[in-house]
């Protein structure tokens, strides 16, 4: 933060050098000209020849320090600011934000902070500088001339700025809307464009696009128009404010030197101060995108992280889960009702019930994605909440419930679970996860479309399980690894996994029950409870809903 201050202190004191030295220039040189028209001896112009060339050239000096210290300083806050956005964001709590949404806050809102500097903070300096400098050279040369001058600057650089701000919150409070709605639109007609090709809603989704742009269009129409009067005013207020400084010049009887020194002061220090119409403009939405990254920035996170985080503890993992309760909002019926696990070293559990039962949440509190309520986690006897999450996920991750792609090479989407993965074990981790022949055919360096576009969901969750491999946790997580596949291939790939699994600690997620003899322990849960636990042999033995899920997939095959 000191570095911080330093080099905006050094970019506003630069700005401001830039704006002194241009009013220098004017100045010297409108005296300069004068005085050369009174044919005086080249020596009393040789200060003020010097003094143009000195302010000329200083200008364009100051300039650039100005322009690389502030942008140096604004490109370093908006880095930190989006930093720390994604860090309120993973994990996050239940967001009500859509995608698009949240995009144009992490983007556009985040360029905001570099406006505050470079647009609104640092000319504010220069111009208040540069006015300062302007009506004391008035002051001193006619104090009439100077009370003109400074009536003029309030108007331009303060009272108009004011209504600008103004008439922008007005609008803003009715464009940023309108504008998250047009990105929202846009958002959904490329992310479901088959969607409404395939049901005939084109027109109908692209009429309510066009309409959410034909109403930004007309409210920043009439933004822009509030803006141009803005603009066209401070230009009258500096041509009248420079016409009346010569009028009170010629009627207080100043000289033709005085009073061209004077007119073409008065004319350049408008220079910083008309842009001050914009940045009130400006700063006003930058205010409202603050406000919107605070909105983001505060949502609270959706596990809470121990002031001093525990050392992970060593040896091999021994998870033990007693009586969890995880609700998913307040007043809402317990995801997790009262759960009790054990992974020992090298157990493989395989948790078995319907959708809605709890499964992917018991795997999401394991990898420390949601808070419990109620009820430990205990990792070799140490509390999983005493982890940090980053601790805890090392220990305990592997297939989540929804693998995203990223719009990378195939190679670059594996090594997101394995940095420094070499090639034997990128090919090992694709082989176990059956997707070798398709690797094959696609190649290593071929670019996957952004969410898995360009490969299907069978692939896409293969790639996904090759993913989880490749970590390769203590404690491996798996949810639903042969969802979206053919009955042949899942079969194949659940056979390969449980025996690549042997002797791992693996907790997995499937409503697949052919292999699920190999594991050590089945639990069933339904409505968040466990309903049933033992072997395969002897769940199939006894009435329940593990007998009546294997009957029907007997029947089926």
């Amino acid at each position: 933060m000191r570095r911080a201050g330093g080099r905006l202190a050094l970019a506003a004191a630069a700005g401001a050098a830039a704006e002194l030295a241009g009013l220098g220039l004017i100045g010297t040189a409108a005296w300069l000209i004068t005085r050369a028209a009174e044919q005086p001896p080249l020596a009393a112009l040789s200060v003020a020849i010097v003094g143009v060339r000195a302010f000329a050239t200083s200008k364009g000096a100051f300039r650039y320090g100005e322009r690389l210290a502030g942008h140096d300083v604004a490109l370093r806050a908006q880095a930190t600011t989006r930093e720390r956005l994604y860090q309120a964001l993973i994990p996050a709590g239940p967001l009500n934000h859509r995608g698009a949404d949240l995009l144009s806050r992490m983007v556009d809102d985040t360029d905001a902070v570099q406006d505050l500097l470079v647009r609104c903070l640092l000319p504010a300096v220069a111009a208040l500088v540069t006015g300062v400098a302007a009506v004391t050279i008035a002051l001193f040369l006619l104090p009439a001339a100077a009370l003109v001058l400074l009536a003029g600057l309030v108007i331009a650089g303060v009272l108009i700025p004011a209504g600008t701000a103004a008439a922008a919150r007005r609008w803003s409070a009715r464009i940023a809307p309108a504008r998250a709605d047009l990105a929202a639109r846009v958002a959904d007609l490329v992310h479901g464009c088959a969607d409404l090709a395939a049901y005939g809603a084109n027109d109908r989704a692209l009429a309510a696009c066009a309409e959410a742009d034909a109403r930004l269009a007309r409210l920043e129409r009439r933004q822009a128009r509030a803006n141009a009067v803005a603009v066209g005013l401070g230009a009258l207020t500096q041509g009248l404010t420079v016409l009346a400084v010569i009028l009170a010049a010629r009627n207080a009887g100043t000289g033709t030197v005085a009073t061209a020194v004077l007119a073409l002061t008065s004319l350049v220090s408008f220079e910083p101060v008309l842009p001050m119409a914009a940045a009130g403009e400006r700063l006003t939405g930058v205010l409202a995108a603050l406000r919107r990254l605070r909105e983001v920035r505060t949502t609270p996170p959706a596990v809470t992280e121990p002031v001093s985080a525990a050392p992970v503890p060593g040896g091999p993992p021994t998870v033990e889960i007693d009586d969890l309760v995880v609700r998913h909002g307040s007043g809402r019926s317990p995801a997790l009702n009262g759960v009790s696990l054990t992974l020992t070293p090298g157990k493989r559990v395989a948790l078995v019930g319907p959708s809605g039962a709890g499964k992917s949440t018991l795997l999401s509190a394991l990898m420390r994605l949601v808070e419990p309520e109620s009820g430990t986690i205990r990792l070799n006897g140490v509390e999983l909440r005493e982890l940090s999450s980053d601790d805890a996920r090392r220990m305990m991750t592997g297939l989540t419930q929804d693998p995203y792609v990223f719009q990378a090479s195939l190679k670059d989407n594996l090594r997101l679970a394995g940095p420094d993965a070499d090639e034997d074990a990128l090919a090992d981790a694709v082989r176990r996860a059956r997707l070798e022949r398709w690797v094959k055919q696609t190649g290593w360096d071929t670019t996957l479309g952004e969410d898995g576009r360009t490969v299907s969901g069978g692939q896409l969750q293969r790639l996904a399980l090759a993913r989880a491999l490749l970590h390769d946790p203590p404690v491996l997580l798996l949810d639903e690894p042969a969802e979206a596949l053919d009955e042949e291939t899942a079969d194949a790939l659940m056979t390969d996994l449980l025996d690549a699994t042997h002797g791992h600690t693996t907790l997995l997620v499937t409503h697949r029950l052919r292999g699920l003899e190999q594991v050590d322990e089945i639990v069933v849960l339904e409505n968040g409870s466990v309903i049933q636990r033992g072997t395969h042999e002897e769940l199939v033995g006894a009435d329940g809903y593990y007998r009546d899920l294997w009957r029907s997939e007997a029947l089926v095959k």
